[in-house]
């Protein structure tokens, strides 16, 4: 799993007038639980640019004063108007207890199918599973290279290893479907 680094410092004061101060100044104000305590800081907002405008999942280790937290982004808060960044809540992780996310889905190959003028259709881009965090797979890939007109993948048939899926195993994740411009597979005597 890719881990991103963030470092901030630590907030003496928790209220409205303290949050506004450090927005004022390009802050966000944050909160990390999960542990044994809540634990507030803050960092600069561009300290989110990595984590939030990308398909991907991330760890966040969180360097406060030389403690190190890992952890992951539970909720955001955006300002209405400007979509900057208000305040974050990250979740502490722990290596023996396992944890929910959504894995992104990637396809990988040509389908034949497809080759063959039928439509691939892709239901959904996420996963959810449960696995400890250093055996969290970055993304679930799906080989296309196999898939005629017809072919269905399930949820089942994506390999686990050292994790489990949270979905339903007969909820599709992609098909290859006819079209109007499937060419058919007809051998060259029968077209003369």
């Amino acid at each position: 799993m890719k881990t991103v680094s963030m470092s901030g410092s630590l907030r003496a004061n928790v209220g409205k007038k303290d949050a506004k101060a450090l927005r004022n100044a390009g802050l966000v104000p944050c909160v990390i639980y999960g542990g044994n305590e809540q634990t507030h800081f803050s960092t600069p907002e561009t300290s989110f640019k990595e984590i939030v405008f990308t398909p991907d999942v991330c760890f966040i280790e969180v360097d406060l004063n030389g403690k190190k937290y890992l952890t992951i982004l539970q909720d955001i808060q955006y300002h209405k108007v400007s979509d900057s960044v208000l305040h974050a809540d990250l979740f502490e992780l722990h290596e023996d207890k396992p944890i929910t996310l959504p894995v992104p889905v990637v396809y990988i190959g040509s389908s034949p199918g497809v080759l063959q003028g039928g439509k691939l259709v892709k239901s959904i881009r996420k996963v959810k599973v449960n696995a400890l965090p250093k055996h969290m797979p970055e993304t679930l890939t799906i080989d296309l290279s196999t898939l005629q007109i017809g072919d269905i993948v399930k949820i089942s048939a994506i390999e686990t290893n050292n994790f489990t899926i949270v979905d339903n195993a007969n909820t599709t994740v992609c098909a290859v479907k006819t079209t109007r411009n499937v060419v058919a597979d007809t051998p060259a005597e029968e077209k003369k």
